[in-house]
């Protein structure tokens, strides 16, 4: 007599693709919060050395500045441009 244990699925994440409810993040990914209603992403940290991302995080950083209340990274650029950021680092 043996044990069926369910098959385990990796979850595919994408930058344009809102993480679930669940609070965990993969490794090698971050959730970073966009837009007024701080819409919660999960991108791969990779983007953290491109050019364009770090453009947008040094503009984040100059009018915001570090405090971040939600715990994570908070980027309140409109959900548009950072969806058309994280689609053209998709493509590289």
């Amino acid at each position: 007599m043996g044990f069926r244990l369910p098959a385990i699925r990796r979850p595919s994440f994408s930058s344009t693709q809102a993480a679930s409810k669940c609070v965990e993040v993969p490794k090698g990914y971050l959730a970073v919060y966009v837009g007024e209603k701080q819409k919660r992403f999960v991108i791969p940290i990779s983007y953290l050395n491109q050019p364009s991302f770090q453009d947008l995080l040094s503009q984040v950083e100059q009018e915001f500045g570090y405090h971040h209340p939600m715990g994570g990274l908070t980027i309140p650029c409109s959900e548009d441009i950072f969806q058309n950021i994280t689609s053209c680092l998709n493509r590289l």
